[in-house]
């Protein structure tokens, strides 16, 4: 998609930045022309860029708060400032409730919600002293309003950081936005271990309404649209990514008669 706009001596930070959707965000920043520095325990196989551009990358974990001073500090310290988070760091392996132990619930709290929290917190300390400010985007889940079996602790993580961009946006007002992208199902170079192959991602596309799986790039698009200048009336808000949601259940379990079906109709119209 074409930018009509661009984020020139914007200094942007995407946790996560590096693979799947987080190094999607990262590309449509690049390619709207601002600074990316992205972060993750590890780095990528190669760097991440777009339209001959780099996007910066420094070693973090985002649960640990002496890391994450220091990651900020850096940024600030090299470019003078920091206009944009995306608080994109996140994810769970599969595991029942039921079979997991106390302290993987606590681990995936910890990286899902309470990590987005720490981050954010040393962000808006720097973004409270600019003049303009800065903005704050949560890359939330479907997964936080409906049910999620196999992930349950990540859903509640999840529902967890939309209640906390609300919260941080009447806190942290008038100097910084915070907004959250609720995403549904996009295709990474992962997809194949949570659908299957081909065949299983062409059968999940088939019960979104748009008849496709996300790219990272289109949350990355929507990223970018809510740290931008267009959205500067915004916050506090959830933008749904989904590509118009799950297809009901019911509908391919029913069985309706036509004929009674439109008979019911006739008998209501008169």
């Amino acid at each position: 998609m074409e930018t009509r706009f661009t984020m020139d001596r914007t200094v942007v930070l995407v946790t996560g930045g590096v693979r799947g959707v987080g190094a999607g965000i990262s590309r449509t920043f690049l390619r709207a022309g601002a600074t990316v520095v992205t972060c993750a325990r590890r780095p990528a196989d190669g760097p991440v860029e777009a339209d001959g551009r780099v996007a910066e990358f420094i070693a973090c974990d985002i649960r640990d708060p002496e890391q994450v001073q220091g990651m900020v500090d850096r940024i600030v310290e090299r470019h003078g400032r920091l206009d944009v988070l995306v608080n994109n760091a996140g994810g769970a392996p599969y595991a029942l409730a039921a079979e997991a132990s106390p302290k993987y619930h606590s681990k995936i709290v910890e990286l899902n919600l309470l990590a987005p929290l720490l981050v954010s917190q040393v962000a808006n300390a720097v973004m409270q002293n600019q003049d303009s400010g800065g903005a704050i985007v949560n890359i939330s889940s479907v997964s936080g309003s409906r049910p999620s079996p196999g992930t349950a602790a990540y859903g509640a993580a999840k529902a967890g950081v939309d209640h906390l961009g609300r919260s941080l946006a009447v806190e942290w007002a008038p100097k910084v936005r915070v907004n959250s992208i609720v995403v549904g199902m996009v295709r990474t170079e992962q997809a194949h271990l949570h659908y299957g192959g081909e065949s299983g991602l062409a059968a999940v596309a088939e019960t979104i309404p748009l008849g496709r799986m996300a790219c990272p790039e289109d949350v990355g698009n929507c990223a970018m649209f809510l740290a931008s200048p267009l959205a500067a009336y915004v916050s506090g808000s959830t933008l749904t990514v989904h590509g118009g949601g799950e297809r009901p259940a019911f509908l391919s379990a029913a069985d309706p008669d036509p004929a009674g079906a439109a008979a019911n109709i006739n008998e209501e119209r008169t």
